[in-house]
């Protein structure tokens, strides 16, 4: 058995106990080779003493600590004088920074921005002289999901306390016909443009997060966010591919074809 200088004991065979003494030094480590040493260090007394158990068995100890009192009255007092009077103040607000609230609602805005794209997108590949309905179905339903990413950041931003600051959007293009790529390549690779820059929007709030120290926010952005934008680049490099490979007209025909069916069967 090794015990340190300050903590001196007379061993017995299996079990070894000292209580209610003063200790000169606290005790910090204590090891025993074939079996289990617990050190518990008290607050000192009103009398000067320092309180302590020191237990040394074989066994597992599931001796309760006594005085080991958590006051809790004494320490919501701190948080009380935090719990806003004013009304307009949130009162859920805890460790939420104004720097995250600002990112928040610019990434709210990052994807209305996008949303609104893939709307003109879907208006434009839904029109009777273009009439490729598996684009349109595709890009509106894109339009749609990512709406819903910010309206679920915008839940988020309440349930933290902070408040939505909706902001202006520019208009965006209504003509996506390209006169070397064609109108369905030039879309889809403006789509995952779009995708890449709304993911590195999405790190970079990830990353001030962690800096500002908000596990919250950052494990929020991992598990809503980050895989989900991972597959959609993943999908969206693949359908450029074989975009570029069916080449324009015909081609294109049948691919919208395989899109339709894709998005019915899903």
């Amino acid at each position: 058995m090794l015990l340190n200088k300050s903590c001196s004991f007379s061993p017995s065979s299996s079990f070894l106990r000292r209580e209610n003494v003063g200790l000169s030094r606290p005790c910090f480590s204590l090891k025993y080779s074939n079996g289990l040493i617990h050190a518990v260090k008290y607050p000192q007394r009103k009398n000067g003493g320092v309180g302590g158990v020191i237990l040394a068995s074989k066994e597992a100890n599931n001796r309760s600590v006594l005085d080991v009192v958590f006051e809790p009255f004494e320490e919501v007092k701190k948080e009380l004088l935090l719990v806003p009077t004013v009304p307009q103040a949130s009162l859920a607000r805890h460790k939420y920074t104004g720097q995250c609230e600002t990112a928040i609602n610019e990434q709210i805005n990052v994807e209305y921005s996008v949303s609104y794209v893939y709307h003109a997108m879907y208006a434009y590949f839904d029109r009777d002289n273009v009439a490729l309905k598996g684009f349109a179905r595709f890009f509106k339903d894109s339009s749609v999901e990512e709406r819903q990413h910010a309206e679920k950041l915008m839940e988020y931003q309440n349930k933290r306390g902070g408040k939505v600051q909706l902001q202006s959007m520019l208009m965006p293009l209504s003509e996506f016909d390209h006169a070397e790529k064609g109108d369905a390549l030039y879309a889809m690779e403006l789509a995952l443009s779009l995708e890449k820059l709304n993911n590195e929007k999405l790190l970079n709030l990830h990353k001030m997060a962690n800096e500002v120290n908000d596990v919250h926010l950052a494990d929020f952005v991992e598990t809503e966010f980050l895989t989900e934008q991972v597959e959609s680049i993943k999908k969206l490099s693949e359908y450029v591919s074989q975009l570029r490979r069916v080449g324009r007209g015909h081609g294109v025909w049948h691919f919208d074809q395989m899109l339709s069916h894709d998005l019915l069967a899903a």
